[in-house]
């Protein structure tokens, strides 16, 4: 569809008189476009084309959206257009760097003319289509919420409601910045009947948008839901044919996202599910609290850009057309490239950190419950390996239900004795300090159980805690906060040498015997100095991809790697001058061992799963 098909007035014969000008808006428009010289159609459909034209006055390239002002045999009314074409004019108006700005602004007789800035890149709708699982990662989608939710604060605060967002709407330029487009055309498209009931686009819009009710900021939450839900999840919600099925699919309910993405953060799942309620009082009352919901553990926006830049350079590569050179087989696809902040494997496999806590918790579990069983009298091999192998599945799948399992485990062996009154006291305990663990980190902590259970089989497997317990401690600083790493360690230590107390005592475990394992100097040494390096170190850690976050360089991470190993020979020492025995030079060569090991553990994790720390409240 050619862009400049408009009236050009003719020229009139030099006998003739001078004909009235009665037509003024179609004047102007023809003067605004004499300037731009069409380059080509970048899109076309019943609601106006887009033209990508040069600016023959500034040397630059513009989009240009060509609007028809009334459907083909529905003419709309006069006074409907004209007031559309106003607020089209004033939402035209905004100026912010996730909003598509507007150069110029004309219309005439049939159609009106939306002078915008060029953004060379490529809108969600085409990215979604093009890249594997027509999905983004969980840093790409916190890139897209993060601009969108500020342009609709910005346009909301200036009294602009968008009602039509949807992924075509949606920009991503070569750099990987996300703005927003097509403000004010939602009015003007119902005015000139497209579009349905306030021009937004079926699938989209909340039903008071649907039916014709009255719309507000909300409506906006529900479309932008929308959008990032499909952008998550690979498909759109309410996605339907017509406004009624699509109304009856928003009434059923939406499938939660955890149904497609097991990973998926409950908050930032309950903050969609919110905004895509039906009813729009129980929707968030703003974008931003709306986003500060979405974005608290969703993903990093700043790495998302990057790996949004890298893809659109890669997809727009070759004017973009995949069908040159082998056709589909041509096709772009995400391919490993490394970013430091994800690590070697967490580059090629966004969920290597998560898979590297459930084989931890899995082998540990399995471990802990194929020697519980034992004690308890279970002979059969056949039995305890199925039971084993059961609940390290469950424990790989969800850590959370590994740690639930060694400690529920624990407190069974724990009370394995004819008297039960003797060893009730050490249950209670250790339920009590277990739940709250649990509670307090356990159940939203994949990775703080897997370093629970860890500490726990090296303890029931009779190994030194110091010597054991410093790796635990190295993996539990790099995967975890510094107070959930040092809850880790400080009690997956003692619970530890618990279990191997009750192991030696065939299952029962009383209060005496549990005092007398506690009171083991090299034991508290051990619990206490591990939970708070590894509390020191995630510190570190933390102190240094903040550093490297905000172009400070990344050297501060080589102290990081180095704390590990002067804290545990620190505390080797300190262990080795209570106890004075035989064995002191061979402790004092593994001690040393497992001070270096533990630094080298750190170099590894952060070499392969990456430099990035999650944030204090994230599910690793």
């Amino acid at each position: 569809m050619p862009l400049f098909s408009q009236q050009r007035p003719h020229r009139a014969h030099p006998s003739a008189a001078p004909a009235p000008v009665s037509d003024p808006a179609g004047t102007a428009a023809s003067q605004l476009l004499r300037r731009y010289r069409p380059l080509e159609t970048r899109a076309a459909g019943g609601f106006g084309s887009v033209e990508i034209c040069l600016d023959s006055r500034l040397q630059r390239r513009v989009a240009i959206k060509r609007m028809p002002l009334a459907a083909d045999g529905s003419g709309a009314p006069r006074q409907s257009t004209a007031a559309a074409l106003a607020e089209a004019r004033t939402a035209s108006m905004l100026q912010h760097p996730n909003i598509v700005s507007v150069i110029d602004f004309s219309y005439d007789v049939g159609h009106a003319y939306l002078v915008m800035e060029y953004v060379d890149g490529m809108s969600l709708e085409e990215f979604l289509a093009q890249v594997d699982g027509n999905s983004l990662t969980y840093d790409e989608a916190a890139t897209i919420a993060d601009a969108l939710v500020q342009a609709l604060s910005y346009a909301h605060e200036n009294g602009v409601l968008h009602l039509d967002i949807k992924p075509a709407n949606v920009l991503i330029d070569r750099s990987g910045h996300v703005k927003l487009t097509d403000f004010g055309m939602a009015s003007l498209a119902s005015a000139a009947g497209f579009g349905g009931a306030r021009g937004g686009t079926v699938g989209y819009m909340p039903p008071e948008q649907l039916e014709g009710r009255e719309v507000d900021e909300r409506s906006d939450l529900f479309s932008l839901a929308a959008v990032i839900y499909e952008a998550l999840c690979g498909t759109a919600p309410f996605r339907a044919g017509t406004p009624t099925d699509s109304l009856k699919r928003i009434e059923e309910g939406v499938l939660y996202p955890s149904d497609l993405l097991p990973d998926i953060p409950p908050s930032a799942e309950e903050a969609l599910l919110a905004a895509l309620i039906a009813e729009p009082e129980g929707r968030p009352l703003s974008a931003a609290e709306f986003g500060d919901a979405l974005l608290a553990q969703l993903g990093n926006a700043r790495a998302g850009r990057k790996s949004l830049e890298r893809m659109i350079a890669r997809l727009t590569s070759d004017e973009g057309d995949p069908d040159e050179d082998g056709g589909e087989e041509a096709r772009p696809h995400r391919v490993w490239e490394l970013d430091p902040a994800e690590g070697r494997l967490g580059s090629r496999w966004p969920q290597a950190r998560r898979v590297t806590a459930g084989c931890v918790s899995g082998i540990a579990v399995a471990y802990l419950t194929w020697s519980i069983l034992g004690t308890m009298g279970v002979a059969h091999p056949l039995g305890r390996l199925i039971v084993a192998l059961a609940c390290a599945a469950a424990a790989g799948a969800a850590p959370q239900i590994g740690s639930a399992i060694s400690i529920a485990a624990l407190v069974v062996m724990a009370v394995n004795a004819t008297a039960l009154l003797p060893v009730l006291p050490v249950a209670i305990v250790i339920t009590a300090l277990g739940v709250g663990w649990w509670l307090a980190w356990g159940r939203t902590m994949p990775a703080a159980s897997a370093v629970l259970t860890a500490a726990l089989a090296c303890g029931i497997a009779g190994m030194d805690p110091l010597i054991a317990g410093a790796p635990v401690a190295a993996a539990a600083a790099y995967f975890l906060p510094p107070a959930a790493a040092a809850a880790a360690v400080g009690l997956g230590i003692p619970l530890g040498a618990l279990a191997a107390a009750a192991t030696r005592s065939g299952g029962a475990l009383g209060v005496d015997a549990a005092l007398a394992a506690l009171a083991d100097p090299s034991l508290l040494i051990a619990a206490a100095g591990l939970a708070a390096t590894a509390a020191v170190t995630a510190l570190a850690l933390r102190r240094a991809w903040n550093a490297r976050r905000d172009g400070r360089g990344g050297g501060r991470y080589l102290i990081a790697y180095l704390l590990p190993c002067p804290a545990v020979l620190l505390l080797g020492a300190l262990a080795n001058r209570m106890e004075i025995t035989a064995s002191f030079p061979e402790r004092t060569a593994l001690a040393m061992g497992a001070a270096i090991l533990s630094s080298i553990l750190v170099w590894i994790c952060v070499f392969s799963l990456g430099m990035r720390v999650e944030p204090e409240g994230d599910r690793s």
